[in-house]
């Protein structure tokens, strides 16, 4: 059976869906996860790119994917003080987090290598912005939807539901190894807010995908050597710490 089926199937030549993927367009779902950021950022200066004015920027809005969000545009060019067309770790960190969630530097790191820029790993440009807004406002809808108490956190079980409409059949072993990083020692319940949950399932996300590069028949089975095997979870390990 399928390691990532949601239940025993007769063909082993699907899957269950996959996590949220890069959107191809991000208009819709980028504004979705704008609401927060621009309470907190809306007062601040005008666009600056893609004013038309035929100066300043570089680059303008042909940066961004056909159809982007202004929202997003606008929340780029915030934290892009040099006007260089790319921002860091910190400058995504401060684009991405509002006053209702702040992301850690551990899971903007992660992010930015799932996301990275194939120039420039260090930094994003407009089209890996642009792909994670959209993505982020996928994961907020399905945290919202777990999240039954509207707590702002999610507990191991809303956490497996989550996974589990995702078409992550984790085992309750794995699982429960997974939630246990988020252990701060109280004894308390643990919980997961916004962002260990989307560090948790970009982990998981990424490497299923990499298993599935090797899984071409979609069986759920896999045969890796030791440098492969290697190579696929190790980044996920020190990429972001």
């Amino acid at each position: 059976m399928s390691f990532f089926s949601r239940k025993p199937r007769s063909s082993s030549s699907s899957y269950a869906p996959s996590a949220p993927s890069l959107p191809d367009s991000y208009d819709q779902r980028g504004q979705a996860y704008s609401t927060s950021y621009q309470s907190n950022h809306s007062q601040q200066q005008q666009s600056y790119y893609g004013q038309g004015n035929g100066g300043g920027s570089s680059y303008g809005h042909s940066g961004f994917p056909p159809g982007t969000s202004p929202d997003v545009i606008r929340s780029f060019e915030m934290v892009d003080r040099d006007r260089s067309g790319f921002i860091d770790e910190n400058e995504l960190q401060q684009a991405i987090s509002s006053g209702h969630q702040r992301f850690s530097i551990r899971t903007i790191r992660l992010l930015m290598f799932l996301f990275k820029n194939p120039h420039d790993p260090l930094r994003f440009g407009p089209k890996e912005f642009a792909a994670l807004w959209g993505c982020l406002g996928q994961w907020r809808g399905i945290f919202e939807r777990y999240d039954k108490d509207r707590s702002g956190k999610i507990d191991l079980f809303e956490l497996r539901d989550a996974l589990y409409s995702l078409g992550f059949a984790i085992p309750s072993s794995v699982l429960q190894v997974l939630i246990s990083k988020y252990d701060d020692g109280s004894g308390r319940k643990i919980e997961l807010n916004f962002d260990s949950f989307v560090e948790c399932g970009m982990i998981l996300k990424g490497l299923t995908e990499k298993f599935k590069e090797k899984d071409k028949r979609h069986t759920g089975t896999a045969t890796f050597n030791y440098d492969e095997f290697m190579s696929m979870v190790i980044p996920f390990l020190v990429s972001y710490d």
